[in-house]
């Protein structure tokens, strides 16, 4: 009998593997992706790395001189985002093909929702049409919501270069979440980064057993009467069930610089956080947006990235007032160390 299934795709490797789909001498051997792809050059991060390559300890997020250290040997690339544009439009429109509803999150995954008998047959199929079709692979998690599927394709993920072979599929549902879920750190599950893993950790709550078990009252007084009920709700696997093929509309928009030399002097740095902030509230009202409120962040040296922010008294289109609240956050900031990089984000007002 026919059940609503939510399946989650997520390719593998995918930035590593486009650039080997259209460079096939480069397969099996360590690629990294990133920026410019100038190991020498200062402030350039990877942003994938080939299996191959992490096999060398090589992960996002590192820098790229840091990553020719570790692997020397590795072919560099620069990051080309229209590439990856394509190269995901290709995916999304042969999941479209079959009779299920796509929800597109980002270049290289997406929820898929289905009315089947069988949802593994569903996803092996899936599987292989993308692989005919685009020459990638991808993992798929099956659940009965969004965040079992999403944890679902975590297991189902290789640990290595994908074989064409491979099943790549898990199933996570309530059936199975007690035995697969309960014994692991919190740290594992959707949305808790190592942060909220230290919070958790101060009211007791290390496994996701004892997270699903803790008191609601608790929870809603530390974190509030909506991220408690919802850390309560993610320790038991609970979720949204609903998937739609309408695009989200987006509540926001970020621009952010890593500077190629430290920046100290406050007057420099105040002129980089207007001028930032005077260009994004431009592009944004140039698409008919306003500006309700704006967020400040900053990276110093030693990687520490606080983020503040100020609510406007009322919306606007001005660049110049949002610029100067800009300005009124920074003054928050305390500045004993130099900084690497600087981001504003303006939330708009919604309809």
């Amino acid at each position: 009998m026919s059940r609503w299934w939510v399946l989650h795709v997520d390719m593998d490797q995918f930035i590593a593997a486009v650039e080997v789909r259209r460079r096939p001498e480069l397969r099996g051997l360590p690629v990294v992706v990133g920026g410019s792809g100038d190991p020498s050059q200062a402030r350039q991060v990877v942003a994938t790395a080939s299996y191959e390559a992490r096999a060398f300890g090589v992960h996002s997020g590192m820098p790229l001189k840091a990553a020719a250290r570790k692997c020397p040997q590795a072919v560099f690339l620069p990051t080309d985002p229209a590439a990856y544009d394509a190269a995901s439009a290709e995916v999304m429109d042969t999941l479209r093909e079959f009779p299920v509803v796509v929800e597109v999150w980002g270049w290289d995954e997406c929820f898929v929702g289905a009315s089947v008998d069988d949802p593994e047959q569903l996803a092996s199929k899936l599987r292989a049409a993308v692989l005919a079709r685009t020459g990638l692979t991808c993992s798929i998690g099956i659940g009965d919501n969004k965040v079992r599927a999403k944890l679902a394709t975590g297991f189902a993920k290789p640990d290595g270069p994908p074989a064409l072979d491979d099943v790549a599929l898990f199933r996570l549902t309530a059936e199975n979440w007690a035995d697969v879920m309960n014994h692991r750190p919190v740290r594992e599950l959707w949305g808790i980064g190592s942060r909220m893993s230290a919070n958790l950790a101060e009211l007791g709550l290390h496994t996701v057993a004892e997270l699903a078990a803790a008191d609601a009252d608790v929870l809603r007084k530390r974190f509030g009467p909506k991220m408690g009920s919802w850390y309560l709700a993610l320790g038991r696997g609970l979720g949204d069930t609903e998937v739609t093929d309408v695009p989200r509309e987006p509540v926001s928009r970020s621009h952010e610089v890593t500077y190629p030399s430290d920046l100290s002097d406050p007057v420099e740095i105040a002129d980089k956080v207007r001028e930032m902030t005077l260009a994004l509230t431009r592009e944004v009202v140039a698409e008919g947006r306003s500006v309700q409120r704006v967020h400040v962040k900053v990276r110093f040296i030693s990687f520490y990235t606080p983020i503040k922010s100020r609510k406007l008294k009322e919306s606007t289109q001005d660049p110049e007032v949002v610029a100067a609240a800009a300005l009124d956050v920074l003054a928050k900031f305390e500045f004993r160390r130099p900084v690497r990089l600087l981001g504003v984000r303006v939330e708009f007002t919604r309809a």
